[in-house]
């Protein structure tokens, strides 16, 4: 107990500016939809609308679910020539996006919006590189509440943390100008270590290349396997981003989130056990949920998995650190991460072609707890996806995990004790 007081007022010490934007936003990992992954460019005003509408009325709002985020393609190629604000393309909103913004905000949910820390965003569109102010007042002016500002074209204002930070430190002063709550997102790929800088500066940023619907293909457009490589890339299979995210994961903390891009769940390129891995790594790990779907028009297994209310209540849990990787070996990992009231949060996970027994000991699970929670203690445990009460187990638990899949497990009444 003595500890943890200890460990709480040195945290309340810290000066505050190192913690995230002190906005109020993200103090867990903001929740969504977002354009991208299933619409690429193809967006218009319908499919957003009716995005957002099925969001507020099957039940994914209510679970957290708040933000609609619009990504890259919703504007002209050419600023306007007087204002000079980047101008949404009148074929697919031809109401303007203040009307949508409003229409959004109605439904009980927040709008975002997308650019680039560059001369053109990913799609060739004017970027925001040189006109942060100008663009930060239009968005304010439309109603938009989040920012998801990209890297793409960035005149070479990349290479070390101090030209990044700085780029997109300009920005972020540019969204708390306008007066208005601005959940601010970098998406720079990991590019420069924004997990050391970012905190300071936004809510959430990019650790890897951009995700592709996939387990654990490899592709050249993604060769890096670790995150310490800044040629970030694209098409990054699932495990690689795990991998990645695993060694910067405990940078992550309330307001300040390490972002492990949208998901995929329900875009059919990975099976229905490949994809509850995916949930269950981004929600331990406390990445952004962030749906990438088409949610108008779901599957069972799709809905089964991002509305799992027991395994979404782990993202919101207020404890300070995601889940940490206790151990590696071969095809078998162990993760494990404090919850409130004395709880434990354990993911067994097998990225093996077949289905395996996997044994984790309380000497492991509880390896970073201090002191180690008493390891010949009776716990309770409980499987979040089969949301079924498993037992009291003493020592250690063997379960059987299926091929490219996970038991996200809840431990009960593990409070710190001496052996």
């Amino acid at each position: 107990m003595f500890t943890k007081l200890v460990i709480a007022a040195a945290l309340a010490a810290l000066p505050t500016h190192i913690m995230a934007m002190n906005n109020g936003l993200a103090v867990t990992p903001q929740m969504g939809w977002n354009t991208w992954n299933k619409y690429g460019c193809n967006i218009n005003e319908d499919i957003i609308l009716n995005a957002a509408k099925a969001i507020a009325s099957n039940g994914l709002k209510d679970l957290g679910y708040n933000y609609i985020i619009i990504d890259d393609c919703w504007q002209l190629h050419q600023r306007d020539n007087k204002s000079k604000q980047i101008v949404p393309d009148p074929t697919k909103f031809p109401r303007g996006l203040k009307a949508l913004t409003s229409d959004i905000h109605k439904l009980g949910m927040q709008v975002g919006i997308y650019s680039s820390a560059g001369t053109y965003t990913c799609g060739g569109y004017p970027g925001s590189l040189g006109y942060e102010k100008v663009d930060a007042n239009a968005w304010a002016e439309w109603g938009f509440d989040y920012l998801k500002y990209d890297n793409c074209y960035n005149e070479g204002e990349s290479g070390t943390p101090k030209l990044s930070y700085d780029r997109y430190k300009k920005m972020g002063n540019a969204l708390n100008s306008t007066g208005r709550p601005f959940l601010y997102s970098l998406c720079n790929w990991g590019e420069d270590g924004p997990w050391n800088f970012a905190s300071t500066i936004s809510n959430s940023w990019r650790i890897s290349g951009d995700i592709y619907d996939n387990f654990n293909r490899p592709d050249p457009a993604c060769p890096c396997e670790t995150y310490d490589c800044n040629l970030a890339g694209f098409r990054c299979n699932l495990l690689n981003i795990i991998n990645k995210a695993n060694a910067v994961s405990q940078k992550a903390r309330s307001g300040g989130w390490n972002d492990l891009d949208i998901l995929e769940v329900g875009n059919g390129g990975m099976t229905t056990e490949e994809y509850r891995t995916h949930f269950t790594m981004w929600v331990a790990l406390r990445s952004p949920l962030l749906l990438g779907n088409d949610v108008t028009n779901m599957t069972k297994d799709t809905k089964d998995i991002i509305m799992n209310e027991e395994v979404i209540a782990i993202s919101k849990d207020k404890q300070f650190s995601p889940a940490s990787r206790i151990w590696m070996k071969g095809d078998q990992q162990l993760y494990s991460g404090s919850l409130e009231n004395n709880a434990t949060n354990v993911i067994l996970m097998n990225t093996g072609e077949k289905s395996v027994k996997i044994t984790a000991t309380w000497e492991d699970i509880f390896l970073y707890s201090l002191p180690h929670v008493n390891t010949k203690k009776s716990i309770k445990v409980r499987d979040l996806w089969l949301k079924k009460d498993l037992g009291s187990f003493s020592g250690h638990i063997t379960l059987d995990v299926p091929s490219h899949g996970v038991r996200m497990l809840k431990l009960m009444d593990t409070a710190v004790t001496t052996d």
